[in-house]
C-alpha cells in the first residue's frame, strides 16, 4: 500500500508536525500558507489530505477549503486556537473534517489523519447518495413530462405513452430519461418551427 501524501499549509511554516508526519510514515510537504493559492496547489499536487495550522480561521482561509471541495475533494483537517462558537460552525460548513483546537499532540496524529479520512468518505458518500436521489427525481420529471406531452398529442393513455417511450429507448439503447428528453426537445422544435 502506497503511503499517503500530506500537504500541511501553515501559517507559522512550524516543522514540528511535518516531522512528525514524516515519523508516522506520511509523505508530507510543508508550505506557508499567507499569500497561498490553496486550490491551486491541492489541483497541482493532489494531496490525499491537507492539514492546516492556523491561528484563527479566517474567512480567507474558509473560502479556500470551500473551493479546495468544490474543485479537487480532499479531507481537511484544520489545528487552530479558536474555539469559538462560530469559528467551528464556519469551519464545518466550509468542509474541515477534523478541527483540533486543543493543540497538535504528535502520538494522536495518526488518529486524528484516520477519523478525518474516514469522516471524509462518509461525507463523499452522503454526497454521491444525494446527487443519484436528485438525478433520479430529475429523471423521473422528465418522463412524467413527456409522458404527458404524448397524452396530450397522441391521444395515448399513461400506460401507452410510457410503454412507447421504453420502446424507443430500447431501440435506440438509451436510458428512459434520455428518451424522454429527446420528446420533450422535439415537441419544443416543433413548436418553434410552427411559430415562424
Amino acid at each position: 500500500m502506497s503511503k499517503l501524501s500530506v500537504l500541511i499549509a501553515d501559517e507559522q511554516d512550524d516543522a514540528m508536525l511535518l516531522d512528525t508526519l514524516l515519523k508516522v510514515g506520511y509523505e508530507a510537504a510543508l508550505l506557508n500558507l499567507k499569500g497561498l493559492d490553496l486550490p491551486a496547489i491541492v489541483k497541482t499536487l493532489q494531496p490525499d489530505i491537507v492539514i492546516m495550522n492556523v491561528y484563527r480561521p479566517t474567512d480567507e482561509v474558509l473560502q479556500a477549503i470551500i473551493d479546495v471541495n468544490a474543485q479537487h475533494a480532499v479531507p481537511v483537517i484544520m489545528f487552530a486556537e479558536d474555539q469559538g462558537v462560530e469559528s467551528i460552525n464556519k469551519v464545518i460548513k466550509a468542509g474541515v473534517d477534523a478541527y483540533i483546537v486543543d493543540g497538535f499532540e504528535a502520538k494522536r496524529i495518526k488518529t486524528i489523519v484516520d477519523i478525518a479520512i474516514a469522516r471524509f468518505n462518509d461525507q463523499q458518500s452522503l454526497k454521491q447518495e444525494l446527487e443519484e436521489t436528485r438525478s433520479k427525481l430529475e429523471e423521473r420529471k422528465l418522463i412524467d413530462q413527456a409522458k404527458a406531452l404524448l397524452i396530450k398529442t397522441q391521444g395515448y393513455t399513461e400506460d401507452q405513452a410510457y410503454h412507447a417511450m421504453r420502446k424507443l429507448a430500447m431501440e435506440k439503447s438509451i436510458t428512459l430519461g434520455e428518451m424522454a428528453k429527446n420528446v420533450l426537445s422535439m415537441a419544443d422544435l416543433l413548436k418553434t418551427g410552427r411559430t415562424k
